[in-house]
């Protein structure tokens, strides 16, 4: 039980540290661009880097990961780390921006204008270190939610809105005209078709790419608890094995809320030759979690 708890503790701490760390690094980011008012490799400084695609998809990375922050705090307080889906769905969106962001950067930007010039300054964290911290924490962290393939087509909206924003501004209204310039490239040295056409499908694959890897990462933790929660119960009765988690909740709680986790509970179930539902699983916890409670403790703790 102890090092089920362990490996459940130690995926929070990680997926609280990177989350944090992108977070830091966007906000970093971000600063050093609003306060540097000419770069003369890049003209969209100060409040015109709002315009740029790499900008806004590291902001919603920080976002993303700043909404992850609370439940991973609620994990390692109540030793039932959990995500919503909506959660992990927003985190997918973000991060399939930000890996585009990468790729451009490395693959397309980098060869024209140089690796040292792409990656340094601000550069280095919004187009180096938080994309890759996002896809790190994203695909080995935050992997409680399986994303299914229509999923994937949400994670195209941003990119799509930008695509159709960048081809208004630069082509249809023109930097004559008050709009902006081709700063990223796509209309002056290619045909406009070309890249308007690759974008979508280029970001499809990204997210696919990333939708296999997290849920690799998701079905991997599912089966390593699975495996070590059937150990807890087999040869013995459910019953007992879930009031032994109860127990040990119980003493390594940090609130006075009981939280019921049901997810480990079904984990017990799982596989198991039991005739025990989750529903009294679920009851078996609680009555376990508040036996020999002391009054003035029972008397501040309710059922979230």
């Amino acid at each position: 039980m102890d090092r089920a708890m362990k490996i459940t503790k130690r995926q929070c701490q990680l997926a609280f540290f990177s989350a944090a760390v992108v977070v830091i690094c966007v906000c970093v980011g971000v600063t050093m661009n609003l306060t540097t008012i000419a770069d003369e490799n890049f003209d969209h400084m100060g409040l015109r880097t709002f315009c740029m695609f790499t900008v806004n998809s590291n902001i919603c990375a920080g976002i993303a990961m700043m909404i992850c922050l609370p439940f991973t705090i609620d994990g390692l307080r109540t030793g039932n780390y959990h995500l919503p889906n909506w959660v992990v769905d927003v985190m997918f969106v973000a991060v399939t921006a930000v890996a585009l962001t990468f790729l451009v950067s490395l693959l397309l930007l980098a060869p024209v204008k140089g690796f040292v010039l792409i990656f340094t300054g601000s550069r280095f964290f919004l187009h180096g270190v938080c994309p890759v911290l996002s896809i790190a924490s994203f695909c080995c962290f935050i992997c409680s939610h399986y994303i299914k393939l229509k999923e994937t087509f949400v994670a195209l909206v941003p990119v799509f809105i930008y695509a159709v924003l960048y081809f208004v501004m630069v082509v249809v209204i023109g930097e004559a005209r008050g709009g902006w310039n081709d700063f990223y490239g796509f209309a002056t040295r290619l045909p406009v078709w070309i890249p308007m056409s690759l974008i979508l499908p280029l970001t499809f694959g990204i997210a696919t790419v990333l939708r296999l890897l997290h849920n690799k990462c998701c079905m991997n933790r599912k089966e390593r608890a699975v495996k070590l929660f059937r150990e807890i119960g087999d040869g013995g009765d459910l019953r007992d094995a879930v009031a032994t988690l109860a127990r040990v909740q119980k003493g390594e709680r940090r609130t006075a809320n009981v939280v019921i986790p049901a997810r480990m509970i079904g984990y017990l179930i799982e596989d198991n030759e039991s005739d025990m539902t989750l529903e009294e699983g679920c009851r078996s916890y609680l009555e376990a979690f508040l036996t020999d409670l002391e009054l003035e403790d029972l008397s501040e703790t309710t059922v979230s």
